[in-house]
């Protein structure tokens, strides 16, 4: 009996270790994606009004998750009006609102700077979790200041004193729209699917973005179509919008938002990867030190 009894809980351990090793893995995936997405931002601030860039990029993303959502979210209609409030908040804060105020800082913030600011928000993730009643532990805690104290010092170019461009606070804002967002996920209703759920926040978004477009398509006029315009918009369409999101939505339902939030810590370490690689951005003896603070974070609080 004994044996059976070990026998099942090593089971339960190594089923508990595998579903922790893809949550961290799915988080990776969307972060990496997210990075990419602080360049394209960045890339087309001069040619695409923030709102329009946004309006479209949920466009695209809603054709690309339909074909594998749009019958499940159309079974499920009865559930999400049920809870259609809450479904309408997390399209606010996740969708509407946190793409925009990402949009709106890239016109006159680096995209590395956009990305050091965004991993701000696994604090805000963190304090979410422990109101909501997760404990963190004293690893998870350890590794969440250790890659804060990383972040910091990155934002500070090697000191704690800093100062913030006025696109700055923009991406603030978006932080705490995007913490918010991460921890109503964990509130999602079970019975409404993941890619039903992601369909209908992806169109009440649309919707919600659709007076603010035509507000500025007539202040601002429309934007160029070309390689420069729509190969940002396809990536941020497709890829930092249903890959990521999914990804990201996943993760949070298998691991907490908390620590999620720990691998989110790596944003800035991708967006300087991707700015040397694209745009030649060299990084020094300081960044490298910082870079290692976050990664040793981000092991240290990711682990189970």
């Amino acid at each position: 009996m004994d044996r059976v009894r070990t026998a099942s809980k090593a089971r339960q351990s190594s089923g508990t270790k595998g579903a922790a090793g893809l949550g961290v893995l799915l988080a990776l995936t969307a972060t990496v994606v997210w990075s990419g997405s602080f360049v394209a931002t960045r890339d087309m601030a001069g040619s695409v009004p923030p709102v329009q860039a946004v309006f479209w990029r949920w466009l695209i993303a809603i054709l690309a998750v339909a074909p594998f959502a749009a019958r499940q979210a159309w079974q499920q209609r009865a559930l999400i009006r049920g809870h259609l409030g809450y479904v309408s908040l997390a399209s606010l804060l996740g969708i509407a609102m946190y793409n925009t105020l990402v949009h709106q800082a890239g016109l006159t913030t680096p995209a590395g700077t956009m990305g050091m600011i965004m991993a701000a928000s696994p604090v805000v993730m963190a304090v979410y979790s422990r109101i909501g009643g997760e404990k963190l532990g004293p690893r998870r805690t350890g590794g969440l200041l250790l890659a804060a104290f990383g972040v910091l010092l990155l934002v500070g170019d090697g000191s704690l004193g800093f100062a913030f461009a006025a696109g700055d606070l923009w991406m603030f804002a978006a932080a705490l729209s995007f913490a918010s967002y991460s921890a109503l996920l964990r509130r999602k209703p079970a019975e409404i699917s993941g890619p039903a759920f992601l369909l209908t926040t992806f169109v009440l978004g649309a919707l919600m973005l659709a007076p603010v477009y035509a507000v500025s398509v007539c202040v601002q006029g429309g934007f160029e179509v070309g390689v420069g315009t729509v190969g940002p918009l396809l990536y941020a369409g497709i890829f930092s919008s249903a890959v990521a999101f999914f990804a990201w939505n996943k993760a949070v339902s298998m691991i907490g938002a908390a620590r999620a939030g720990i691998v989110y810590y790596l944003q800035p370490v991708f967006v300087a990867i991707l700015g040397f690689l694209l745009i030649g951005e060299q990084t020094g003896p300081t960044k490298l030190l910082c870079m290692g603070l976050i990664l040793g974070g981000v092991t240290l609080g990711a682990r189970r």
